[in-house]
């Protein structure tokens, strides 16, 4: 294990180097991983959806080798392909939604993992805006979010990659959903849309 790991990390400073060989040596020993990491996003979902776990690997994986990233671990290159997932899977259901335009908001339901369903493209969007909103006043309790519910990854894991303990990473997860819970209430009609009177 920690060969592999050693060599994982030497493939992904070659990665950052420019060897373009580094790239098709490093996604066998990353791919369980990732693949995980996929399941996690779509353990819940439909055996015919048109985005399956390897089809968002391979997209995640594409743009991860594009990226000009100093990788200094595995847990570094796992962490930030959860959060390259969640790009794709919040442009995927975009697109959809642009495509199905209409329909009423429902509901959204913050839990640990997350799967992306037809019917929950809208929260896939809501859940993306208010997480970069939540980056703006706590970085890490977002991070710790994204890595949960999106990546799937374990309170263990998330400790490991941002480098805290996992009681701080309980503490971020708990206050962070509950911020997210008041973010995503439904809210009536706000007084600055109310029509004029003639």
């Amino acid at each position: 294990m920690d060969e592999t790991r050693g060599q994982t990390t030497r493939l992904l400073k070659a990665l950052h180097a420019g060897d373009p060989a580094a790239a098709q040596k490093l996604l066998p020993l990353v791919y369980a991983e990732l693949h995980r990491v996929a399941n996690a996003y779509m353990r819940r979902e439909r055996p015919d959806h048109t985005l399956q776990p390897t089809a968002l690997i391979n997209e995640a994986y594409l743009r991860l080798i594009q990226e000009d990233v100093d990788w200094n671990s595995r847990e570094h290159f796992v962490g930030f392909a959860a959060h390259v997932m969640r790009r794709v899977l919040v442009d995927y259901a975009r697109a959809r939604n642009a495509e199905q335009r209409g329909g009423k908001m429902e509901r959204v339901e913050l839990q640990d993992q997350f799967a992306i369903s037809a019917d929950k493209l809208e929260q896939v969007s809501l859940i993306d805006e208010a997480l970069d909103r939540l980056a703006k006043t706590n970085p890490r309790q977002a991070r710790v979010v994204e890595l949960r519910y999106f990546g799937g990854l374990s309170i263990e894991q998330i400790g490991a990659t941002l480098g805290i303990a996992p009681r701080s990473v309980k503490r971020d997860w708990a206050l962070a959903r509950i911020w997210l819970f008041e973010e995503l209430k439904p809210r009536g009609r706000r007084p600055d849309r109310q029509t004029k009177k003639n």
